[in-house]
């Protein structure tokens, strides 16, 4: 009898069954670290980000950072490098059943992250996952066939180009979920930095709508407390709100200013 093997729910599926009001809270891992990803699936959070657009994160890296994660309630997504028909091939193959797909700006952008993500005919993927973690190596029942329905993907809107098409992304059929980025959408607005700006604010939250109005499902990124709060009361149904690297820092440096002396305010005080 051979031994059968069922992935975890997407992380659409998750989204999905939530109920009025409710939402996923996660963080990004940003370190490379399968140590700090397990942390952070062991952390409560219920979802974690493997950020490999901005981090020297690469394929090895991920299989061994979904691996950490295995076992754990926190749902993984992984947010490839940047929408390529080869890289997001290989990303699902190591076994990466949540995408999220940078820098969105057109619906031809969306149709061109969907066209990678599925098999023929509805898509381009190639077939190679009887040699792959994504199927454990044939140990799932029937991967190619239920292969749409174990996968997930996600769309990043994150320029003023995009808020612009927000409801054609939308609205492409196999874009199961939006993600804002207020970042990258501030500095193509203008305002470098800025995430918290009104105009940025007013940016997301039209997002919000026209996602919203498509029927799909729409999460955003935001550090601050008070923006991340106003973002899940306009009909956020997931958010990050914090990183690997900057929890640490932050934690790092609040401990050296409680520990390290300082010896110049030290002479500055006998004087």
């Amino acid at each position: 009898m051979s031994f059968r093997v069922e992935l975890p729910q997407t992380f659409t599926q998750r989204v999905t069954e939530l109920g009025e009001g409710e939402y996923l809270a996660g963080m990004w891992v940003c370190s490379g670290s399968p140590a700090a990803a397990e942390i952070a699936a062991a952390s409560g959070m219920q979802w974690v980000l493997i950020d490999a657009e901005h981090s020297p994160i690469g394929l090895e890296t991920t299989t061994a950072l979904l691996r950490a994660m295995n076992g754990y309630p926190a749902t993984p997504v992984v947010r490839v490098p940047v929408n390529d028909q080869v890289l997001i091939k290989q990303y699902l193959d190591l076994g990466a059943q949540n995408l999220l797909v940078p820098m969105i700006d057109t619906p031809a952008d969306a149709e061109a992250a969907v066209r990678s993500v599925y098999y023929p005919p509805r898509g381009v993927r190639g077939v190679g996952s009887a040699l792959a973690r994504a199927s454990r190596w044939n140990a799932v029942p029937n991967y190619l066939a239920r292969a749409e329905e174990l996968v997930s993907l996600t769309v990043q809107i994150e320029s003023a180009t995009a808020v612009d098409n927000a409801a054609e992304i939308a609205a492409v059929d196999g874009i199961d979920a939006v993600f804002v980025g207020p970042s990258d959408l501030a500095a193509s607005m203008g305002l470098l930095g800025q995430q918290t700006h009104p105009d940025v604010t007013d940016a997301v939250l039209r997002t919000f709508d026209a996602v919203k109005a498509a029927g799909k499902l729409v999460g955003v990124n935001a550090f601050d407390p008070e923006q991340a709060r106003k973002y899940l009361d306009a009909g956020a149904s997931f958010v990050l709100v914090g990183a690997d690297v900057g929890l640490m820092m932050n934690g790092a440096r609040a401990w050296a200013e409680t520990w390290v002396r300082d010896p110049t305010a030290e002479q500055q005080q006998s004087s």
